[in-house]
């Protein structure tokens, strides 16, 4: 009769541990309310949100039913803007804040050590001290890295090999010193010098007087081709960009698939869309109760290299067919 008992108990307590799990991992009733916030534009951004609100939807997560987004975008105003903007999800008591790259990353930290931030993407987050490891985050920062450091040394070999006798390249940074731009320099720099590239680094403002600039410093300095750093305030004003290297006629390689579809010359980076799922997935987890400092910063798995053949026309230039053998998708 003591054993049944027993048995009875340990029933009972398991289901109720299994009932207390299921209630912590979906409170009833509750609508959780998501904080967004990026550097650059609504607009610029629109694919990357399509791609993470779908995800969610497969997850389960019904944005007025269960979950509400309170986007902030601080429209390429810089670090100050994103300060307020922080600021203001912070007050607004936010469950967990989405962040798209380190510097919106390293404004979110400072605004709260207790909310929740996934970072939708980001370079070198250890590098910048937001992270302990990729494997122990710790604190209350986690998400998906893009490995912008090592990709901006994939695009200068790139270029090398689609311009013929290419001698001088053009690198397009944001102005000033910023955390993301020292990063992706650190590699940058030193492979300009083993593949024999003279690096014109030119500071880019994102006014239409600033880029216009940025191109005709390149055209003066006689550069062959034009490279980016990859920034978020960049991606904001990827058509500009392109527009602006066919009108000077200068092949140019960017960091993502969109550059391309926007009628670039040729993209290689990460799979941005592939890493904007990935962040709904830590989303999901946070909010049914995991710990941000318990979940490993995960990297980028999937890369792509694009060649636009049209954009190629445009200059006059001739991409080599061994160039072309590589490219994932080929643009006709």
């Amino acid at each position: 009769m003591k054993v049944h008992m027993r048995k009875l108990i340990a029933s009972l307590f398991t289901a109720a541990l299994f009932i207390t799990e299921f209630a912590h991992a979906q409170p009833a009733g509750k609508i959780f309310r998501i904080g967004f916030l990026d550097s650059s534009t609504s607009s610029g951004m629109a694919v990357l949100i399509d791609a993470f609100q779908q995800e969610l939807r497969k997850l389960g997560w019904i944005e007025g039913k269960n979950f509400t987004i309170e986007y902030r975008f601080a429209e390429n105003k810089g670090p100050e803007r994103l300060t307020e903007l922080a600021a203001d999800l912070v007050r607004l008591k936010v469950d967990l804040i989405v962040v798209s790259g380190v510097t919106a990353a390293l404004v979110a930290k400072k605004a709260t050590t207790t909310i929740p931030i996934v970072m939708a993407t980001s370079a070198d987050p250890v590098g910048a001290g937001l992270i302990a490891s990729l494997a122990r985050p710790g604190g209350n920062v986690t998400g998906l890295t893009g490995l912008a450091p090592d990709l901006g040394t994939k695009r200068l070999e790139i270029l090398k090999d689609a311009v013929p006798k290419l001698s001088r390249v053009g690198l397009l940074r944001p102005p000033g010193d910023s955390t993301i731009a020292d990063v992706q320099l650190k590699e940058i720099r030193p492979a300009a010098v083993a593949l024999k590239l003279k690096l014109e680094e030119i500071d880019t403002q994102l006014d239409a007087k600033g880029l216009e600039s940025a191109f005709q410093t390149a055209k003066q300095k006689q550069v062959g081709a034009i490279s980016m750093l990859q920034t978020r305030i960049f991606y904001g004003e990827r058509k500009r960009f392109v527009e602006l290297a066919g009108k000077y006629r200068f092949p140019a390689i960017y960091p993502q698939k969109e550059y391309a579809d926007a009628g670039g010359l040729m993209s290689y980076g990460a799979d941005y869309e592939d890493l904007y799922r990935r962040a709904a997935g830590y989303v999901d987890k946070i909010l049914k109760g995991a710990k941000p400092g318990d979940l490993p910063v995960q990297q980028a798995t999937k890369f792509e290299f694009i060649v636009n053949l049209k954009a190629a026309k445009e200059i006059g230039l001739t991409i080599p067919v061994r160039v072309l053998e590589r490219a994932n998708q080929v643009i006709k």
